[in-house]
């Protein structure tokens, strides 16, 4: 009786602890979006802050959606997103298996050397300079291949294929499987949670890519999301005077923050069950 009664307060006090941590969480998204959505006689009645909006307006988001330049900037943002995540997890892929088998000849060297990587970078102007050799300046793919491969999430990568089973490639390499047929017929198969997570970390990078655009991009035509969302705030910024008096810049600012961020807030509860069980195994094994 008394450990039933001990484990109702603890169930009582967890549940105490995820609801304040739910509402400190929900809080800030709860007041960007309504701040966006504020008529500015509002936000002025309102000493600058609110979090339940009296009246909605969409103004801010119409300024920010008016014209070309933004829905361009998606479609390159769009475009970085899959395309490059595409790119990253099938490099990840195929650098992972090979470095997962222990009879690899020279295992040793190359997990050194992708290792080194993690501890001393080339720098910002060497990579410049390989980018421009390539003859990647002004190409979507200077946003791309410089970071396809993230040598930790290759690890990791590599960490959960060596968990994987190694009864069951014998088997199919029995049964006449090579190892192309045994990545793509056992191991990607296993490992979906594990690269569904990767990939999402791969999505999330390109659609807020923005320091790779700024140093190998200067076509406006190429600039992602981020690059434009900038240049438009700081335009308002420096209109402050003016907009005021129609959209207030603490408005257009939050519009920014939700066109940027909506599309992974909606993507994620999709992913959220392989998220969450890619995360346990990656805990687990590493």
């Amino acid at each position: 009786m008394v450990t039933m009664r001990g484990e109702r307060t603890f169930s009582v006090v967890v549940n105490l602890i995820l609801i304040i941590v739910g509402i400190i969480s929900i809080f800030p998204i709860l007041y960007v979006v309504s701040m966006s959505l504020t008529p500015y006689g509002e936000v002025v009645k309102n000493g600058g802050f609110l979090i339940i909006p009296r009246a909605i307006s969409f103004d801010a988001y119409i300024h920010l959606l008016k014209g070309n330049e933004l829905p361009r900037a998606m479609g390159v943002s769009v475009f970085l997103a899959v395309i490059g995540t595409a790119i990253s997890l099938l490099l990840n892929l195929l650098g992972a298996f090979p470095l997962s088998r222990k009879d690899l000849q020279g295992r040793t060297v190359f997990l050194f050397l992708i290792v080194f990587t993690m501890l001393f970078g080339g720098g910002m102007i060497p990579t410049y300079l390989l980018v421009k050799s390539l003859g990647m300046l002004d190409t979507v793919w200077a946003m791309i291949i410089p970071g396809a491969v993230a040598t930790f999430n290759l690890l990791i990568m590599k960490t959960f294929f060596e968990g994987l089973p190694e009864e069951l490639f014998e088997a199919a390499r029995i049964d006449g499987a090579g190892e192309l047929k045994v990545l793509v017929t056992l191991v990607i198969p296993l490992s979906l949670p594990s690269m569904l997570t990767i990939g999402l970390f791969y999505m999330v990078g390109y659609w807020n890519s923005f320091f790779a655009a700024l140093y190998y991009v200067t076509n406006p035509n190429l600039y992602p999301l981020q690059i434009v969302l900038r240049k438009m705030l700081m335009m308002s910024t420096s209109l402050e005077s003016v907009m005021e008096q129609t959209l207030p810049t603490p408005t257009l600012q939050m519009a920014a923050v939700v066109l940027a961020s909506a599309p992974m807030l909606i993507i994620y509860p999709f992913i959220q069950k392989h998220f969450t069980k890619g995360m346990l195994i990656g805990a687990i094994k590493g």
